[in-house]
């Protein structure tokens, strides 16, 4: 590239981390500044220390506000960074709660970890939840579609990624010594996919291409095969006496579910059992997704005759601590939703304790699993598990679905890219 420069700071040979810098038009943005995820003496250290002065940095442009590619713009805003972010609206909204949690959460962690004298370096907080909520003062709102100069010669457009609610791929134009463009996909969803529109590439002639891969050797089931297994799963499980424990991840994932379990409740292909989602973060979320109609697809029929997706008889949020606790007392099947999805934090992690144990319970996984995690060692099928310090005998049946995964898999990645057009 004779005007532009690219360096890779993350989600370059790993699945997490996202952050990328690009240098054009006199000017130093970055794409994304997500948080590295796994084990948590190595993530706290990539995590803990910035590849560069934060205070040098023009902008940052967010593809959209899961963690592992929003993560660090707090950490950006204490280590002096004071520029603009620009993300869609919908990003910018999630971004206000889930940054704001995730400071919170760290500073309660360490709080309990130094009462009990168990605290270190690798668990001091990256950022303050004061350093959380900074970030909204420099959030820019850039609707899809538009076209909007961050400089003279750097023009921005996104374009619907159809990952989760706000997710965009960046389409950058350099116009300073030749014309370049360059795309960053983010993270590219799946057709077909319920609330959200299907993605929708920019079109025309590329210069530079940057495209996840998270699942690039592999397919999905489809969206419809996957509602029906979480049925048969409810059935199975309701039929027994049990609960189905779902790790779910608070944004997209959750609502996704919600969405499932509203149509197979509409249709009659569930028992009347009572369905929680255990997570005060996944409520504000799907407040959000209430205030962001303008970006669901419409396409989908339940989207199109009832504007209650979120809310159904069987249906119940939980959000006080105490009654979250209720539930490891409940009599009787129920489902049960919480985060964290990966079962790194989160009451999933009480709900686990107490029912890892029972045979007739179903620990359900409908997410992606990262190396190191105790999700992925769960799904692995190890048969004792650390849990909050203790160790447990698993004899709850564990299962997979996939086809809930926002991911792209091959074929979509593919497609993906032939839609582009031109040259890539």
């Amino acid at each position: 590239m004779s005007s532009a420069r690219l360096t890779f700071w993350g989600a370059a040979g790993q699945v997490t981390g996202s952050m990328h810098l690009i240098e054009a038009a006199g000017a130093r943005f970055l794409l994304d500044a997500g948080l590295f995820q796994g084990r948590r003496a190595e993530t706290h250290a990539l995590n803990a220390k910035l590849p560069f002065d934060a205070r040098r940095l023009d902008g940052v442009v967010l593809s959209h506000a899961h963690i592992d590619h929003s993560g660090r713009l707090p950490l950006l805003v204490k280590e002096g960074f004071h520029g603009p972010v620009y993300s869609t609206p919908a990003s910018r909204d999630l971004s206000a709660v889930m940054l704001a949690d995730a400071g919170h959460i760290q500073e309660k962690d360490y709080e309990f970890l130094r009462r009990r004298g168990k605290a270190s370096p690798d668990s001091e907080p990256l950022y303050s939840l004061r350093d959380a909520i900074a970030v909204q003062d420099l959030m820019v709102g850039v609707p899809y579609r538009r076209v909007f100069y961050l400089r003279k010669h750097l023009a921005l457009e996104f374009h619907d990624a159809g990952h989760i609610l706000g997710s965009a791929a960046v389409d950058l134009r350099v116009t300073e010594g030749g014309n370049q463009r360059i795309v960053f996909s983010g993270d590219i969803g799946r057709s077909g996919l319920p609330i959200v529109r299907d993605p929708e590439p920019p079109s025309g002639p590329i210069d530079t291409l940057i495209i996840e891969a998270t699942y690039a050797d592999r397919d999905h089931e489809s969206f419809s095969q996957a509602e029906r297994h979480l049925g048969e799963a409810v059935r199975r499980v309701a039929s027994r006496g049990g609960k189905l424990l779902i790790p779910a991840f608070a944004v997209g994932r959750v609502q996704e579910l919600v969405y499932s379990f509203h149509q197979l409740y509409r249709a009659g292909e569930i028992p009347e059992i009572p369905i929680y989602v255990d997570s005060p973060l996944a409520v504000d979320i799907t407040t959000v997704f209430r205030l962001h109609p303008e970006v669901f697809d419409r396409r989908e029929r339940m989207i199109e005759t009832t504007n209650e997706l979120f809310d159904f008889p069987l249906l119940r949020y939980v959000r006080e601590v105490n009654d979250s606790k209720a539930l490891n007392a409940h009599n009787g099947p129920a489902v049960i939703i919480a985060a964290s999805g990966m079962v790194e934090s989160g009451r999933i992690l009480h709900h686990l304790a107490s029912g890892i144990g029972d045979h007739r319970n179903l620990v359900l996984f409908v997410g992606f699993q990262a190396e190191h995690t105790l999700g992925r060692r769960i799904q692995g099928g190890e048969q004792i598990v650390r849990i909050l310090g203790q160790e447990y005998e698993r004899r709850a049946e564990v299962e997979t679905i996939s086809g809930y995964s926002a991911h792209a898999d091959k074929g979509e990645l593919r497609n993906w890219v032939r839609r582009l057009g031109g040259a890539i």
